[in-house]
Parts: structure tokens; C-alpha cells; sequence
């Protein structure tokens, strides 16, 4: 809008109360037809996608659909800013001080209750600092109360849909079958109402287990145990996405060198996750591609012309 296009916005067919409550709140001010809303299934984006009036497509979700979005989009050769899966790495480095960066790592993981693409959702820790960090991550996350936003004492709510809730259940169960050790949660009350999964900690967990090599979208954080700084980049880089990624420490200059072999779109250091409109945001591999926010992010909602003459 800001930079002069008229807009057609779908919602997920799981929240479109709010976009539309917050598009009615907009067109107050706006001029009639230039914020449109069309509610509805994957049908309905996949006719945006291919439709010939639409020249740009900006898309936030998963891999799988961003893949789609492409594929539809091809014919009329669209310009695309792709925003797909994470399943962000964080690295604590041995110099970090466990009890200071708790609260940090447990906000990067559990904001909005998991529920966010650039959230923290594998962690890995040196073995000097791992008892320590799971000590100490476990003390916060078992004092933040989770339950009906209404209630302002609450500050982490439910999962959005029952499908999200049954994939948190799966991956924590199949961690738990491993012979992983659930440190907090795993037991979610199937009897109580809406879809609460409990905040859930999960340590000795492999690498390669579900609950570590899938994004779990969900309020369900692995600790993994590293021994070397190159085995840990190696196992944060080994998966096909790279939305986000972060390193804890005490050494700025150490956390720099470690974020600099990360490949992710952006890697934050002691934070995760602390989008600012002001700075370019986009994932590297399958995380997507294009960028927004930023002067970067306005320049790629408007057509370069350069007029000779």
C-alpha cells in the first residue's frame, strides 16, 4: 500500500477473523477497492497465484505451499517474496552463562507459544554448559503460566488448530519412544478445552530424531548436546532451510565468527527471533526468498524503470 499497489490479501483458513477485523479497521481510511480480503481454502490462493491481474505475490507458511505458489505462479511470471519454513538452530557457545540467557532462549523458542516462523526451535549446547542450560532453562519455563488469554496472569495460550496440536503430540511422543528425556511437559490434558499443549523441554535427544530434523510449529523445544564448535555449525546447517538462526555467549567477537558460518537469513546474537522493521528480513535454502521490511523490502513491491533520455 505504501508503495502504491492496490492489494488483494488471503488470510489462512485457519485466522481469518482477524485480517478481517483488522482490513475493516483499515478501509476506514482508505479509498474504496484498493484492500480486499477474499477468505477461503487453498483454492483460493492457488486462483491469486496464477490469476493474470496479479503482478506480485507475498507469501508467509510452509515449504510445500511456497513450492505450489511457485509452480502456479509460472505462467505469468510473477514477481514472488517467499517467507516458507524454518525450524531455526540456536547455538550456545561454552563461554555463555547459563543462568543469563535463560529467559532469552525460552522467549526465542516459546513466543506466541512456538507458533512463529523465525522462532527457536532446536537448540544445541556445548557439554561443559548442558546440565547447567537444561537446569536452568527448565526453572523459567516451568514459572510461565499458559491458559485463556482473557486472563492477563497468562502468558502463553494455545495451539491454533487440533492438526498442529496432533503433530506436536507425534513428535514429542516419537522423542519420548527414543529413550529422550522430557524434562518439562509432554503430558497434554486430552479432557480439558482447546487445543494447550504444555510447555515442553526435551533433552539427550539424537540429531536425527523428528522432534529435531522437522519444525514443530509448536511449544516443543529439543536441547541437543555438542562437543566441538564445527560439529554444532555442521548439524545447525544440515537441514534444507535457514530462516533464522542464533549464538548465545559471553565473547562477542566468537559469537560473530560462529553466526558468520550459520546459513541462515538472519542470525542474532543472546536473542532470537527480534524481527525490526527497519532491517531487511528473508531465509536462505528453502526458507524462501526475496526480502521484506527494510528499504530492501519496499523496493520489492514496486517495478524499476529507468527513462533514458
Amino acid at each position: 500500500l505504501r508503495m502504491g499497489n492496490a492489494v488483494v490479501v488471503k488470510p489462512s483458513e485457519y485466522t481469518p477473523l482477524s485480517v478481517l477485523a483488522l482490513a475493516k479497521i483499515i478501509n476506514e481510511e482508505l479509498p474504496e477497492g484498493l484492500l480486499t480480503v477474499v477468505s477461503g481454502g487453498r483454492e483460493v490462493g492457488a486462483r491469486l497465484a496464477e490469476h493474470p491481474a496479479i503482478g506480485k505475490v507475498m507469501f508467509t507458511g510452509s515449504t510445500a505451499t511456497g513450492k505450489a505458489i511457485i509452480r502456479s505462479s509460472a505462467d505469468t511470471v510473477k514477481r514472488l517474496t517467499l517467507e516458507l519454513g524454518g525450524n531455526d538452530a540456536g547455538i550456545v557457545l561454552p563461554d555463555a552463562d547459563p543462568k543469563a540467557i535463560a529467559e532469552g532462549l525460552f522467549w526465542g523458542a516459546f513466543i506466541n507459544t512456538g507458533q512463529t516462523c523465525a522462532a527457536l526451535k532446536r537448540l544445541y549446547v556445548h557439554d561443559s554448559l548442558y546440565e547447567a542450560v537444561c537446569t536452568e532453562l527448565t526453572k523459567v519455563a516451568a514459572a510461565m503460566p499458559m491458559g485463556n488469554g482473557l486472563d492477563e496472569a497468562n502468558v502463553l495460550g494455545p495451539l491454533q488448530n487440533r492438526q498442529q496440536f496432533d503433530i506436536v503430540t507425534r513428535l514429542v511422543d516419537a522423542a519420548r519412544e527414543s529413550g529422550a528425556t522430557i524434562l518439562l511437559g509432554g503430558n497434554p490434558d486430552d479432557g480439558q478445552p482447546g487445543n494447550f499443549y504444555p510447555t515442553t523441554l526435551v533433552a539427550d535427544i539424537d540429531n536425527n530424531n523428528p522432534l529435531v530434523a522437522e519444525e514443530q510449529f509448536g511449544p516443543a523445544l529439543p536441547i541437543i548436546r555438542y562437543s566441538t564448535i564445527d560439529d554444532a555449525i555442521a548439524k545447525a546447517n544440515a537441514l534444507d532451510v535457514g530462516l533464522g538462526a542464533s549464538v548465545w555467549s559471553s565473547n562477542l567477537d566468537e559469537a560473530r565468527n560462529v553466526a558468520a558460518r550459520l546459513q541462515a537469513g538472519t542470525v542474532w546474537i543472546n536473542k532470537h527471533g527480534a524481527v525490526d522493521p527497519r532491517i531487511p528480513f528473508g531465509g536462505a535454502k528453502q526458507s524462501g526468498y526475496g526480502l521484506e521490511f527494510g528499504v530492501e523490502g519496499l523496493k520489492a513491491l514496486g517495478v524499476p524503470q529507468i527513462i533514458n533520455g
